[in-house]
């Protein structure tokens, strides 16, 4: 016979199971996945190898789905006590690729983190990249089954640009792209922007945001005659890794710069969060993607519910992922435990989501806009 107390705790139990499933949002990772692959690239570069393809920009045109890759190379290296690395050299004017060989018993560096290379002292500042970054097209009529380009669409052209560029976003205003991307050299990331009309060419337009900022994602079109952006300090000193919100008149010059989105205090994104794929319009405000980090480096993303009106004004959150590092490649790669967007689709009321699996591969999910809503609707704060 069960007692009142065990009714009572059955019946907490139920409620707290039933508010986790209400919180699970329906995910449909495509059966191809991982999409594309570092074998599926041919290096650019004589003597590297490619490690990554992934966090690539969405588009489409003429039929087509555009994935612009990024794509991360280093030189081949057999020996194991040894890290080669690669930089573009500007000190002459024109960019020459150089590569370097770091021994890993040299003491002043430390060599734990597999995207970084970090100085040993107190301030631990990055000292190198373990790869070159560069960006490159992918098309798809179907969206799933890709051909890639053998050329770079974009490759870095300047002193910001020496150690690679990195996470490109693709806003269309009009009948231009824009490409919002993060601009690495050793005085820190910034984010350059540049447009095309077909994706055979396109015009560098400068740094937008400098150092140290990242994930900025441009909406499509302009609100209350200002273009809007999401964008990503990164506090050296007072502050914390959060999503912001600025305004301009001519999407070069930015101000107004307002806070957004806090760290939770603790869950899948209490270490750091910044914006992901491009913000789209609903007719209950604009849905933005983000990316959010846990104290493991476990990368996962959510969503925000912006007003129409004024995008700076949040009226809801997921609080709990609404995709998370699951599948195996997914949870094993160059650097485990990460799904990360720049970029998504939505038609027929499904969000297509491309994403960054494992610093590694490309995949695909799609998710119900509706299971999305719906879990912003339980969430308002």
């Amino acid at each position: 016979m069960v007692t009142g107390i065990e009714k009572e705790t059955l019946k907490k139990n139920n409620m707290a199971i039933q508010k986790q499933e209400a919180l699970v949002v329906k995910v449909f990772r495509f059966p191809e996945n991982p999409l594309i692959a570092p074998d599926d690239v041919k290096p650019f570069h004589r003597g590297h190898e490619v490690i990554g393809v992934f966090n690539a920009g969405v588009a489409q045109l003429n039929g087509e789905v555009l994935l612009l890759l990024r794509v991360a190379e280093r030189p081949v290296c057999t020996d194991p006590n040894v890290v080669k690395i690669s930089y573009i050299d500007f000190s002459s004017g024109k960019g020459k690729l150089n590569e370097m060989e770091l021994q890993k018993n040299d003491k002043r560096y430390d060599f734990s983190d597999p995207r970084m290379i970090f100085y040993s002292d107190s301030m631990h500042r990055a000292a190198y990249v373990t790869s070159l970054s560069y960006f490159r097209l992918a098309r798809s009529k179907d969206g799933r089954n890709f051909t890639i380009d053998d050329k770079p669409f974009m490759y870095p052209e300047t002193e910001r640009e020496a150690w690679g560029i990195e996470d490109p976003r693709i806003t269309k205003i009009g009948a231009s792209y824009y490409i919002q991307y993060s601009a690495v050299s050793p005085e820190g990331i910034g984010v350059g922007l540049a447009s095309t009309n077909d994706f055979k060419t396109c015009r560098r337009l400068g740094l937008i945001f400098h150092p140290e900022n990242k994930d900025v994602a441009i909406f499509p079109e302009k609100i209350n005659g200002k273009y809007y952006a999401l964008h990503r300090p990164v506090p050296k000193g007072i502050g914390r890794p959060e999503i912001w919100i600025a305004e301009s008149d001519n999407l070069l010059y930015w101000g107004n710069h307002r806070h957004l989105l806090s760290l939770s205090e603790k869950g899948w994104d209490s270490c750091r969060i910044g914006g992901g794929a491009v913000p789209f319009k609903t007719d209950r405000g604009w849905l933005a993607i983000y990316h959010g980090a846990d104290q493991n480096d476990c990368y996962s993303l959510g969503a925000l519910l912006l007003d129409l009106n004024d995008p700076g004004k949040m009226l809801a959150k997921t609080e709990e992922p609404i995709l998370k590092p699951e599948a195996d490649y997914e949870m094993n790669g160059f650097f485990g435990q990460v799904v990360f967007t720049c970029g998504a689709l939505t038609e027929n009321g499904t969000v297509r989501i491309y994403y960054g699996a494992s610093d590694q591969s490309i995949a695909g999910a799609e998710i119900p806009l509706e299971e999305i809503m719906e879990k912003l609707c339980k969430c308002f704060i």
